[in-house]
């Protein structure tokens, strides 16, 4: 349910957003729990998220809005955004469509540290 733009900007109002215009933003499926990604919001990219409940972040290697999914299709959409008590974090409750990675995997973290080194967990979806 998208809030209204004043709301969305009264809320970015209290994110302590970096130096650099940036808060980090985990992506959690709202229904398992399941942590799919990380990534960055710009405050533009926050209130775009907010009011339309399509999650769009700030991309750092293009400097551009990113609109997850633009070209993929795989998107998510904002069931629920909770802010952290220190306000430098977002938690984007989400409904991932396809995978979530760009490597083609449902998560961003595919790779689990074991005794030999790293383990790959999670295979790209087909």
């Amino acid at each position: 349910m998208p809030i209204a733009q004043e709301i969305a900007e009264r809320v970015a109002d209290q994110v302590a957003f970096s130096a650099d215009g940036l808060v980090a933003a985990v992506a959690q499926q709202h229904d398992s729990g399941e942590v799919l990604m990380v990534a960055w919001m710009s405050r533009a990219a926050l209130i775009e998220t907010l009011t339309t409940d399509r999650v769009t972040y700030w991309s750092r290697s293009r400097h551009a809005l990113w609109r997850k999914g633009e070209s993929s299709g795989h998107t998510q959409r904002l069931v629920d955004c909770r802010l952290d008590c220190d306000g430098d974090t977002l938690l984007l409750l989400i409904d991932q469509v396809g995978p979530a990675c760009h490597t083609n995997r449902r998560a961003c973290f595919y790779r689990q540290v074991g005794e030999q080194g790293l383990n790959t967990v999670l295979d790209p979806v087909d």
